[in-house]
């Protein structure tokens, strides 16, 4: 693929971002069903795949239906990521990410992530190895806004990256150290796009259609990632190109008992694969609860504060907004046994411990 025809793929996409559990294969494949055209895999290591770490390469598996695939890399060593580049290639990816923003402490005290968005020329050297490593796909480079407020140092990043070759640069809007907590900042996204001569795509706080040309609008990028957007409203892809759609509780929950069905087909309908699927679908049911539709007012609500009065319009609703851990698992059995979610037969409410704007995500 040249670089002309995956610029033109990136124009207007919606692209969902590699994140750690986040990204499993039957999300993606739901999100594909719900109109996604641009998908990315986990963050995948590039030492285990070459240590041949069986769970890892499970990463990089590509699923029938993605129109166009990537897979997001993490590394130190240019060669090892060289090699790693060219193994997902061989294994049918569309394009290879390269990780430099992930700001979670346990990657970042090891080298990777957003630890090497503070040395630029790192950047480029890796880079550089990774486009010399694949034959036909491009190389992409995720990066935040620096290391913190005293170390904004984007700019050297994006332009190290196009420098190195990269063929797209991804911004997530916020330092290492705002995680997630502040709002994404889409001025400085529009500073790198009028920086480096390739595609620039923006990430950060995109929960609503509008919010996605609002966002292309004022930075210039030519496509918008979003992650906890499509994790709280998979659906969000259909958005994007239909506008706002206002879905009641039953027809969430035929979207969330079709992620089961893809889950079950991946791992497996037996006690190892029910158990494995159990674990992801409670962790999906923890986003899914912050789902909250357009206000009264015709006001919307934000991806960084939570709805203290989110409108709802049945019983039903009412079970799926609830945060707390009984109902968490009230709702996660009921949509893998395939039961009916009866409101009634829900435990009595408990203090919320939900704690899902962790999200994993270079």
């Amino acid at each position: 693929m040249n670089a002309m025809t995956f610029a033109e793929t990136l124009t207007g996409a919606l692209v969902m971002a590699p994140m750690t559990k986040g990204s499993n294969l039957p999300y993606r494949r739901l999100c594909v069903e719900l109109g996604a055209r641009v998908t990315m895999s986990e963050m995948t290591v590039a030492r285990r795949l070459k240590q041949k770490r069986k769970g890892e390469f499970a990463l990089i598996r590509r699923a029938p239906d993605e129109p166009f695939f990537g897979v997001q890399l993490a590394g130190t060593n240019p060669e090892e990521m060289a090699w790693a580049a060219g193994l997902v290639e061989s294994r049918g990816a569309d394009w290879v990410d390269i990780n430099f923003g992930c700001p979670i402490d346990h990657f970042t005290r090891k080298g990777l992530g957003a630890s090497i968005g503070r040395q630029p020329n790192r950047i480029r050297r890796i880079v550089d190895a990774m486009k010399r490593g694949v034959t036909r796909v491009p190389i992409t480079a995720k990066i935040r806004l620096g290391w913190n407020d005293d170390d904004r140092n984007f700019l050297d990043q994006a332009k190290a990256a196009a420098d190195g070759g990269a063929d797209a640069i991804t911004v997530h809007g916020r330092t290492r150290n705002a995680r997630y907590r502040l709002a994404a900042d889409w001025d400085a996204i529009g500073q790198v796009v009028r920086a480096v001569p390739v595609p620039v795509i923006g990430n950060g706080d995109v929960l609503f259609p509008h919010e996605i040309g609002e966002a292309r609008a004022r930075s210039g990028c030519v496509g918008v990632m979003s992650a906890r957007g499509v994790l709280i409203k998979p659906w969000l892809f259909r958005e994007a190109t239909e506008g706002y759609l206002d879905l009641d509780g039953e027809a969430r929950v035929a979207i969330y008992r079709r992620y089961v069905t893809l889950a079950l087909e991946h791992w497996g309908d037996d006690d190892h694969g029910r158990a494995r699927v159990r674990e992801f679908l409670r962790w999906h049911v923890g986003f899914w609860c912050r789902y909250a539709r357009r206000r009264a007012d015709g006001t919307w609500p934000t991806m960084q504060q939570r709805e203290d009065a989110p409108v709802l319009r049945s019983p039903l609703e009412a079970l799926l907004a609830r945060a707390d851990e009984a109902a968490l698992e009230f709702v996660t059995d009921g949509l893998l046994s395939g039961a009916p979610l009866d409101p009634e037969r829900a435990p009595a409410l408990q203090a919320s411990t939900d704690d899902t704007d962790v999200v994993v995500e270079g």
